[in-house]
C-alpha cells in the first residue's frame, strides 16, 4: 500500500528689377523642389508605414509562435518527467512482485495473503503500463505539435524575411522616383521661367513707359489709379487700352508655351490700409481688391484669353509693400500685380 500511495504522489526696367526677377526666379525653383521633397516624403511616410504594419504583425505572429512552442516543450518536458517516474514505478512493481511470487513459491508466509498482494500489485502494474502508454501518446502528439509550430515559425520568417527584401526594393524605387520627378520639376520650373522672362519682357515692350507700371520681383505691378478711379472697380478708359495690349501678349505667349506646362496668369488686387465707409458699393477692402481683380480677369477673357488661365485673388490691405502711412505708401500698395506662375 505504501507503494501504491507513493505512485499516485508522483504526475523694374533698370538692372535691378532684372537682378530681383532672377533672385525670385531661383527662390521660386528652390520652392518648387522643396514641394517635391515633401510630396517624396509623404509618398515614402505611406509605404513604409504600410510595410511597418506587416512587419508588426509579422513580428506580433512570430512571438505569439514562439510562447506557444515553449509552452509545447514544458508540456512535453512534464510528460517526459511523468513517464519517467512511472516507468520507476513500473520496476519497483515488477520487483516486488517477483519477490513476492519468490515467497509464494517457495511456500513461505500466508498463500492467500501473498497471492492477493501478487494480484494487487499486477493491477497497478497494468494500470501503470496504461498510464505509461498514454503518456507516451501525448508526448508524441506534442511532438508533432511542436514540429508544426517550428513550420510554421519558419514560414513566418521566411514571408518576414521577404517582406524586408520588397520593402528595401520599394525605397530604392520611391528614391529613384523622387530624384527623377525633382528633375522634371527642375526642369518645368526653368521652362516657366524662361517664358515668364519672356513675357515680361514683351509688356515692357508693348505697355507705356510710367512710373506707375513696374516689375516687382516676378510680378508686373499696375498701380490702381492707371486702371481705376478711386474707390471703384470698373475699368477707366486708359486701363482698358493697357489690358487690351496685355491680352495680346498673352494670347501669343499661349500660342508658344507647351501644353504640358500648366501655367495661369494670376492677377492679385491690394488696397491701401484706409478704411471704406461701408455705405457705398463696396463694403471693406475685401471686397474692393476683389472686384478689381475680378474686373481684370473678365476684360481678358472678353478680348480671347483662355478662361482656364487665367485666376482671380484678392488681398484687401493685408499684403502693402511700402511700409508707413504717408500718402507715398498707400498709393504704392494699391495695385494690381500679374503673375505667371503654374497651377
Amino acid at each position: 500500500m505504501a507503494l501504491a500511495r507513493n505512485s499516485r504522489h508522483k504526475r523694374t526696367v533698370d538692372y535691378w528689377p532684372g537682378f530681383v526677377d532672377a533672385l525670385s526666379t531661383l527662390l521660386m525653383a528652390i520652392m518648387f523642389l522643396l514641394t517635391v521633397f515633401v510630396v517624396g516624403q509623404f509618398i515614402l511616410s505611406r509605404e513604409i508605414s504600410g510595410r511597418d504594419e506587416v512587419l508588426n504583425r509579422l513580428n506580433s505572429q512570430i512571438n505569439e509562435l514562439t510562447q506557444a512552442l515553449a509552452l509545447e516543450k514544458s508540456g512535453k518536458q512534464d510528460l517526459e518527467d511523468s513517464v519517467a517516474n512511472l516507468q520507476a514505478s513500473l520496476s519497483m512493481a515488477e520487483g516486488e512482485r517477483s519477490r513476492l511470487q519468490a515467497l509464494l513459491d517457495a511456500g513461505s508466509g500466508n498463500s492467500q495473503a501473498a497471492q492477493q498482494r501478487v494480484g494487487t500489485l499486477t493491477q497497478q502494474l497494468d494500470d501503470q503500463k496504461q498510464a505509461s502508454a498514454r503518456a507516451l501518446s501525448q508526448v508524441d502528439l506534442l511532438n508533432q505539435q511542436i514540429a508544426a509550430l517550428r513550420s510554421q515559425i519558419a514560414a513566418v520568417e521566411a514571408a518576414l524575411q521577404a517582406s524586408e527584401e520588397k520593402d528595401q526594393t520599394s525605397q530604392v524605387k520611391i528614391a529613384d522616383l523622387g530624384r527623377r520627378l525633382n528633375v522634371a520639376l527642375a526642369q518645368r520650373v526653368q521652362e516657366l521661367n524662361r517664358y515668364r522672362s519672356d513675357f515680361f519682357g514683351r509688356l515692357r515692350e508693348i505697355l507705356s513707359d510710367r512710373d506707375n507700371i513696374r516689375i516687382v520681383g516676378d510680378r508686373f505691378v499696375f498701380q490702381s489709379e492707371v486702371l481705376f478711379p478711386s474707390g471703384a472697380a470698373d475699368l477707366n478708359p486708359d486701363g482698358q487700352a493697357e489690358m487690351v495690349k496685355l491680352a495680346a501678349a498673352l494670347i501669343d505667349l499661349s500660342k508658344e508655351i507647351p501644353p504640358e506646362i500648366n501655367w495661369v496668369l494670376r492677377v492679385d488686387g491690394h488696397t491701401d490700409n484706409v478704411p471704406l465707409s461701408g455705405s457705398g458699393r463696396y463694403p471693406d477692402n475685401w471686397a474692393l481688391s476683389s472686384a478689381r481683380a475680378i474686373a481684370v480677369v473678365k476684360f481678358l477673357i472678353a478680348h480671347g484669353v483662355p478662361a482656364d488661365r487665367l485666376v482671380a485673388a484678392g488681398f484687401g490691405e493685408f499684403q502693402p509693400i511700402a511700409p508707413g502711412d504717408t500718402q507715398e505708401a498707400r498709393a504704392t500698395n494699391r495695385r494690381i500685380e500679374l503673375k505667371l506662375t503654374e497651377k
